[in-house]
């Protein structure tokens, strides 16, 4: 499967999806440190992609994206923005129904995505 393929079914597959470095128990980086920690204040489970882990995810999703940064939150098939924006959408009570929402729509149960 074409990397780029890969990650629109990953993107398709999971209702809240976060790539970002590392894990969000080991983030790799304060900015997926603190991604996750405000998603994790959401008090919903979401999906994410190491992409350490996956270079080839890595070098392509910021063409695919049009953003060149990590951590990319993605949720329903949207991307929402990088670690500033997720931190500033939950600041104004934005991001909390987004995430619910999206939730309770999710097909799989998140976790590390496989490939």
């Amino acid at each position: 499967m074409e990397t780029i393929d890969k990650i629109k079914q990953q993107i398709k597959d999971h209702s809240i999806l976060l790539y970002m470095k590392g894990s969000p128990k080991l983030p790799s980086c304060g900015f997926s440190s603190q991604a996750t920690q405000t998603l994790m204040a959401c008090g919903e489970k979401f999906a994410y992609v190491d992409i350490l882990q996956h270079p080839d995810i890595r070098s392509a999703l910021p063409a695919f994206a049009q953003w060149p940064t990590f951590p990319q939150l993605w949720i329903e098939g949207e991307l929402i923005g990088g670690c500033d924006i997720i931190i500033e959408m939950f600041q104004k009570g934005e991001l909390q129904p987004l995430i619910k929402e999206a939730a309770s729509r999710q097909k799989t149960d998140a976790d590390d995505v496989k490939e």
